[in-house]
């Protein structure tokens, strides 16, 4: 049962860092909690299972929040949320204007 419990706060950590990151601006609730139940799952492994499995949940924690950011970024996810327009339009400044008029006079 404490295994179980471990995998699931590192899991539920790393949503909530890439909800985090990705999802939801600042650093918030999402961002804390993510953080908390990685620390959280480090400390439940280390004290109920021992400190071998303390170090390789550590070690777990950080490859796999690595690997889940490096994937979310590589992934056509960004591609969907990111805005992609293209802006052709010309606005005409004052001091160009002016210029204009000056080199004409």
């Amino acid at each position: 049962m404490n295994i179980f419990l471990v995998v699931l706060l590192v899991l539920a950590g790393v949503a909530l860092l890439l909800a985090e990151m990705f999802l939801l601006p600042g650093f918030g609730i999402a961002g804390v909690s993510g953080f908390a139940a990685l620390a959280g799952s480090v400390v439940l492994a280390w004290l109920k299972i021992g400190h071998v499995a303390g170090l390789i949940t550590l070690g777990g924690c950080v490859l796999v929040t690595v690997f889940a950011v490096w994937g979310f970024v590589r992934s056509k996810a960004l591609d969907k949320m990111a805005l992609d327009a293209k802006i052709d339009s010309h606005v005409e400044l004052a001091n160009n204007k002016l210029k204009k008029e000056d080199e004409t006079k």
